[in-house]
């Protein structure tokens, strides 16, 4: 069989148990990535054998709604590989806009800063940043399984992360670090909030859920950011769509003086909230 057609039979059997069908083809041109086969020079040509049978096997688990990441083991995020299995989330597109803007800001107002993924799961976040910028990263997480893989990740992508086990920033008081940034995305959906299927049966609950309003873990975060802020300083947080007016109040209220940004996605959603502190942002 060529590519073109298992591609096809994989289409129609995601169609049937009404999963997206473009993951058929973006499945394909992964396993073919790995082997370094350019799948549109080679997409009516004959299939190798093991390729075919690994795709098939790969396409009956994404008609069980596993989500694509957990089933080739990784995902791409800001251009890099980044490992993914059942004890961290699957980074997501969002994330990446959250990465831009904080780029942008440390080209703005800082050189050289000190800056740590707080909950960093995977460590998609905090590895990017070490990537882009050049510096070195500290990264927290709760789950001993997350550090795991986010080790892993900074292995395999070659950044200079420290990595250390606990509470949010329970780590970071525990050693005094002085940080001049600060990037958060915390569980943020409400205990209540209905959630998608191959999320909530897939992607571990640690990492979803931010009690009954959203907001514990950016409460947590904020209210003890004072110990580990330089007087310069900037926190970063992902939001859910739903909760950023109350994440700024949240902010404000710990922060009194600083400047706050709500900022939104590429889909216009409430995506993301700013703190700057000792910081006059600049004008558009």
């Amino acid at each position: 069989m060529i590519y073109r057609d298992l591609v096809k039979e994989g289409t129609n059997i995601l169609d049937k148990h009404s999963i997206y069908t473009g993951f058929a083809r973006v499945l394909m041109l992964e396993l073919l990535r790995e082997q370094d086969i350019d799948m549109f020079a080679e997409f009516d040509n004959e299939a190798d054998e093991a390729i075919a049978t690994d795709y098939m096997k790969k396409i009956q688990e994404l008609a069980q709604d596993i989500p694509l990441g957990y089933v080739l083991g990784y995902e791409w995020f800001y251009g890099y590989k980044i490992i993914v299995n059942e004890g961290v989330l699957i980074p997501r597109g969002e994330t990446e806009e959250l990465v831009g803007h904080v780029l942008s800001d440390i080209d703005d107002y800082f050189e050289d800063p000190v800056i740590a993924d707080v909950a960093c799961g995977s460590g998609a976040i905090g590895l990017a940043l070490a990537k882009e910028t050049g510096l070195p990263v500290f990264a927290t997480d709760i789950s001993e399984e997350a550090l795991v893989v986010a080790k892993e990740n900074a292995k395999i992508n070659e950044v200079d992360m420290t990595f250390y086990q606990g509470d949010m920033l329970q780590p970071l008081i525990d050693r005094n670090i002085k940080l001049d940034v600060l990037v958060c995305n915390p569980p943020y959906i409400k205990n209540t909030e209905h959630v998608q299927t191959s999320v909530l049966n897939n992607e571990p609950h640690v990492a979803l859920f931010g009690g009954e309003d959203g907001l514990f873990f950016y409460r947590s975060v904020l209210s003890n950011a004072h110990k580990v802020l330089n007087e310069k300083a900037m926190i970063a947080f992902e939001i859910g769509f739903d909760i950023g007016e109350a994440v700024v109040e949240c902010a404000q209220s710990f922060f009194p003086t600083a400047h706050i940004e709500l900022r939104q996605d590429m889909n216009q959603c409430d995506r993301m909230v700013f703190v700057y502190q000792g910081i006059s942002p600049i004008k558009d």
